[in-house]
């Protein structure tokens, strides 16, 4: 090649070169000490009510996901339940305070969801049939789901304005089918009391004092019924939006030993038809923003209510179906696994997305039933980030987010870094808040072993590895092509597909030996497992 045509390939890559941003950070994870606990199934995801009918922006992306007519037979959604291996469930949403049970003794006709403008939500009441309630619990069993069940807390009131709903609960039809369902054995983890009825409510509201009294009925009538059987649900509430002053005067007025978790909904993108929603989910301002309501909700718990915990009982990012194709591609990965990460930091226990399948935002295609990205995100975090969450400080840009959690169901510890920025590459130095202190008392210790050896260049390396043992394991997550909004997700280079069998495919990591550099390409994610980081809190 002669130097004129090398000159010109030199120039036509000049740009890329210089377009490539290259950053060196440091991560310091403490290890001492757990600064939140999750719950075990910490991801969860929703089951809806919406019919066929329900339209955004000129497009109805609900298909038969309702859980009145989805399709329990289909291979790929049993599949896609047990690779989490119980995976909780909440049963619910808009339309779940227009949900007439059909058992024991109804007062009206039980009929199903018509479209009904004049109507709250434009649908009149539906109808849950027993032999429908029998099939849906079949398939629980049948999967290892833990079920949420989210009870019409609407039944009796009366509308007295445009939003505000008046007068006590009446309990008589949830009696009867609370009642059906212990008599029949079936397993429901927890009941939860309405859906975004709190504060300025979505569509309808209750005021706080009134949800209070009702809330305290619910539970005594949950200690009746489950007298004899074993082990009694959990009772969650109120299912809607956070308001510091709805949510303190219904902890003073429902007290002690009544809602074992608050539930609160997120969609912190705004509307599925912003044409913004890309810009806003790489921008770590907007990413933060939501940060306040978890911080304000955990000193609401702590003052108003510490015998209670906080949940995410709804978020799909996006409100009203999501946002077509942007929820179901891979960029959305970002906002979720950013989510599920601040989300832990302020002691939330369960965090369900909106949807497992349905609308936009499922993590199934509602047709097709196959995994969209964040499914495999959402398995990810399952499968790695144990319970315990633990402190990380960095001197990076706040384009890397990182998170650290003990590993889940054995030793050591997994960061999830996730890149958004488009044009920096990472390269990222972690040291252990123990093994700093452990290297002070140990400076005069000179073994020569290789083992000892790599323990002082990789300062968290814990005092029982072997040179078996010595590497990490990297799941490096991007999308098909480069394409951010591409429906396929690669997983250290490979698509993550259904197998021919229509199985989960083999989330294996790649294995990296402990002294190699880490780096975190732009736009992309990665949970790193460090099996043999020192930490006495995670064993």
């Amino acid at each position: 090649m002669g130097f004129t045509s090398f000159l010109l390939i030199f120039l036509a890559l000049c740009p890329a070169f210089l377009a490539q941003i290259v950053e060196d950070t440091e991560f310091l994870i403490d290890g001492t000490v757990k600064i939140a606990e999750t719950d075990d199934n910490y991801v969860c995801a929703t089951l809806d009510w919406w019919p066929k009918e329900k339209c955004n922006y000129n497009e109805c992306p609900w298909g038969s996901a309702s859980l009145i007519n989805l399709d329990l037979s289909h291979p790929f959604l049993a599949n896609s339940i047990q690779a989490f291996n119980h995976l909780r469930l909440r049963l619910g949403g808009s339309l779940q305070n227009r949900i007439i049970y059909d058992v024991g003794n109804l007062e009206s006709p039980c009929h199903p969801f018509t479209k009904q403008g004049d109507e709250l939500f434009g649908f009149s009441n539906g109808c849950l049939h027993m032999d429908r309630w029998d099939e849906l619990n079949s398939f629980f069993n049948k999967t290892g789901a833990l079920v949420t069940f989210g009870l019409n807390a609407l039944q009796g009131r009366q509308r007295t304005s445009k939003r505000v709903w008046e007068g006590n609960w009446d309990s008589s039809n949830a009696h009867d089918f609370i009642d059906y369902t212990v008599s029949k054995g079936y397993q429901i983890h927890s009941w939860e009391f309405g859906n975004e009825l709190s504060g300025k409510g979505i569509g309808a509201k209750v005021d706080a004092e009134q949800y209070g009294e009702d809330v305290i009925h619910l539970n005594n009538l949950i200690d009746q019924l489950y007298k004899h059987f074993q082990p009694r649900p959990l009772l969650l509430a109120p299912g809607g939006f956070y308001d510091k002053e709805w949510f303190e005067t219904f902890l003073e007025v429902s007290g002690p030993g009544t809602v074992d978790a608050l539930t609160h909904h997120i969609y912190n993108l705004g509307p599925g038809s912003d044409l913004n929603l890309v810009s806003k989910i790489l921008n770590p301002l907007h990413l933060n923003k939501i940060a306040d309501t978890f911080s304000n909700l955990t000193q609401t718990i702590e003052i108003n209510g510490p015998w209670t915990s906080a949940w995410v009982g709804e978020s799909g990012g996006a409100f009203n179906n999501g946002g077509r194709n942007v929820s179901n591609t891979f960029v959305n990965s970002f906002w979720y696994l950013d989510q599920l990460g601040m989300a832990a930091i302020y002691h939330t226990k369960v965090y369900c997305r909106q949807t497992f399948i349905g609308g936009n935002y499922g993590l199934l295609d509602t047709s097709t039933f196959v995994p969209n990205p964040d499914y495999y995100s959402a398995l990810l975090w399952h499968r790695l980030m144990g319970k315990g969450v633990l402190a990380v400080s960095n001197n990076a840009s706040s384009y890397l987010r990182s998170y650290a959690h003990c590993t889940r169901h054995r030793a050591g510890v997994t960061l999830l870094l996730i890149n958004l920025s488009n044009q920096t590459h990472y390269g990222v130095n972690i040291k252990s808040s123990v093994s700093i202190t452990s290297h002070v008392k140990e400076k005069s210790n000179h073994k020569s072993s290789f083992v000892q050896h790599l323990k002082k260049t990789i300062s968290w390396v814990g005092r029982k590895s072997s040179d078996v043992t010595l590497s990490r394991e990297e799941y490096h997550l991007t999308p098909l092509d480069g394409n951010l909004q591409s429906r396929t997700m690669l997983l250290n280079g490979k698509p993550l597909q259904l197998t021919e069998n229509g199985n989960i495919p083999s989330l294996s990591p790649v294995l990296v030996n402990l002294k190699s550099p880490i780096s975190v390409s732009p736009l992309s994610i990665k949970f790193i497992v460090f099996p043999n980081f020192s930490s006495p809190v995670c064993t």
